[in-house]
């Protein structure tokens, strides 16, 4: 049964089990986006059944007995114990964290302020230095911020995103030292890679639809390389979650079974909730024997799949067909 709740509210389940004082505990080593979204997900939960939560309970104590307290490989422990709390992405952030065993705190005091604020506090810095603080934050915050920075240097920002890979120490140590002047102290312990396409990309997805074409006809002009790229990156197949439940469905009924399944290989657990709820109960069982029963995949033909759905998607939302959401779009007509 744990298997088929959500890491979010597994994590909620979780997290209330504990009690205040013991989940309070836990959330203090969190990031805020993390924060925010199992806080999201307690706040949401309802009516839990004694079932599920003993499910959930289980499922975490069943895993903690397995493990020998000799043998066992902490850091691939904590990572499965993330995982299945959190999800891949959000676990896979938290163990860098933990790993890394500082944190420049300068960069993390900016994630709880508001966007607007700041933006304020960075718009007066080098477009670099804008690109490195941006570049550490997830995507949605980015683009939250890079909305209120002003719009002349907004693609001078994101080509530098683009184009950025590992910081080094002395340049993050530059960095909280500025940051230091308005906020806090903070040293740096190793190279971070930051930045890149995918970043730049995950970014320009979520700004608003004039703001991009603006962002992306600067970009073209000065790199028309480099903006192909970041195009090439910006709808990938977990953009799919903003789709509404119509939409997910009118794709369903165009993609067959195995290229489903296929691509449903390399999803998370969310994607593979969004794609079951818009099934019938009998389809999504039989879907998800399939895919248990599917053996290891490559990894180049989950990317096949997934892109000739992403295929079918593009194809409906440029005919009106269908609504994929995201991208600041709000207007409904």
């Amino acid at each position: 049964m744990a298997d088929n709740i959500s890491g979010p509210e597994r994590a909620a389940i979780f997290m209330m089990s504990l009690g205040e004082q013991g989940a309070a505990e836990v959330l203090k080593h969190m990031g805020p986006r993390e924060v925010q979204e199992i806080g999201s997900a307690m706040a949401s939960l309802s009516d839990v059944s004694n079932e599920k939560v003993e499910a959930v309970l289980g499922a975490f104590a069943e895993f903690m007995q397995n493990k020998s307290a000799v043998a066992v490989d902490s850091i691939d422990y904590v990572r499965k114990v993330l995982i299945a709390a959190l999800g891949e992405d959000k676990a896979t952030g938290l163990l860098d964290r933990i790993l890394e065993g500082k944190t420049n705190k300068g960069l993390e005091s900016l994630k709880w302020m508001d966007p607007r604020v700041v933006a304020d506090v960075i718009s007066k810095e080098h477009p670099q230095i804008i690109a490195i603080v941006l570049s550490t934050m997830e995507s949605d915050l980015a683009a939250e911020i890079l909305m209120h920075v002003p719009e002349a240097s907004r693609s001078d920002v994101l080509m530098r995103i683009a184009t950025l890979d590992d910081v080094s120490p002395s340049a993050l140590d530059e960095l909280n030292e500025v940051l230091e002047k308005q906020l806090s102290n903070s040293t740096s312990a190793q190279s971070t890679g930051v930045g890149g396409i995918k970043t730049a990309a995950s970014i320009l997805n979520l700004v608003d639809s004039d703001a991009e074409a603006a962002i992306t006809a600067a970009i073209t002009e000065k790199d028309a390389e480099l903006a192909q790229e970041i195009s090439d990156k910006m709808f990938v197949f977990e953009n799919l979650l903003a789709a509404d439940d119509r939409g997910i469905q009118s794709i369903l009924r165009e993609v067959q079974s195995d290229t489903l399944i296929v691509a449903l290989k390399g999803a998370d657990d969310a994607m593979k909730d969004k794609i079951f709820s818009n099934m019938s109960s009998r389809a999504a069982e039989m879907m998800r024997e399939d895919l248990d029963a599917k053996g290891p995949v490559r990894l180049k033909d989950v990317e096949v799949a997934q892109k000739e759905i992403l295929d079918v998607a593009t194809r409906m939302a440029e005919a009106g067909d269908i609504s994929l959401g995201g991208k600041g779009d709000s207007e409904y007509v």
